[in-house]
């Protein structure tokens, strides 16, 4: 790392065990026990010309009960030729929890992205299910000044049967992953991917081309490390493609 900057809860720790490898591993470490009511986070990364950076989080994201809800801001700014892969913990929110965040990622040419997302119906084992109250995320991807993909979702239990159809449909958690490069072939990850998530058990999916080279993959299922496992599968197919 070239420089770093955080507060506390957060820390960052350098894990890259090979330091021949080209890319650089680091954990957003956290002495909280997740987020509570009234937390506003703020992340910015910067990745410099052909760099490589592997970001990892250190457990589930939790989501405690709140009055007022809470709050995460984060951007990524993305030099030419540089890689960014980013697969958080899943996202557990408890009863009555409020949690708005926002992503905005900014890429040059020849950059090379992996962002993935999973949200769980909250504490499945203490009845929690679909209990909170609000999760919103926008996430954001701008290529060279101009928008070319933003996700928007927003679940409100309250308000709308998330198991309904046309929502999740009887499923419990969602995943979905975003596979950006101006260079790979996109009919082979395709089918790769594919041949992988018809032999899961128990989800369905979808898998569609992005507007710009690349690829957005949505998955419905039950269990959190099935879809962590999922999302990483495919994303080890897409790194070895490029």
């Amino acid at each position: 790392m070239k420089k770093s900057y955080f507060s506390p809860p957060f820390k960052l720790a350098d894990i890259t065990e090979n330091r021949m490898e080209r890319c650089l591993h680091v954990m957003q470490m956290s002495s909280s026990p997740g987020i509570l009511d009234g937390d506003a986070y703020e992340i910015r990364i910067e990745i410099g010309e052909g760099g490589h950076l592997l970001f990892q989080t250190q457990s589930y994201q939790r989501l405690f009960s709140m009055k007022t809800g809470a709050s995460q801001s984060m951007t990524v700014v993305m030099e030419k030729g540089s890689s960014f892969v980013y697969l958080p913990h899943p996202v557990v929110p408890q009863a009555n929890s409020i949690f708005t965040t926002r992503n905005k990622i900014h890429l040059a040419s020849g950059c090379r992205l992996v962002w993935g997302e999973i949200v769980t119906c909250g504490r499945k084992l203490n009845g929690e299910v679909f209990m909170y109250e609000k999760y919103h995320a926008v996430t954001e991807v701008v290529y060279d000044g101009k928008l070319i993909i933003k996700e928007n979702i927003c679940l409100t239990p309250a308000s709308i049967a998330l198991s309904g159809i046309g929502l999740l449909e009887g499923f419990s958690h969602q995943a979905s992953l975003m596979l950006l490069n101006e260079k790979f072939d996109q009919s082979v990850v395709v089918l790769r991917a594919t041949e992988y998530l018809e032999k899961q058990d128990n989800i369905i999916f979808g898998i569609t081309a992005a507007p710009v080279s690349g690829l957005l993959v949505r998955i419905l299922g039950n269990r959190s490390e099935q879809l962590m496992d999922c999302l990483k599968s495919i994303a080890n197919i897409f790194m070895k493609e490029n």
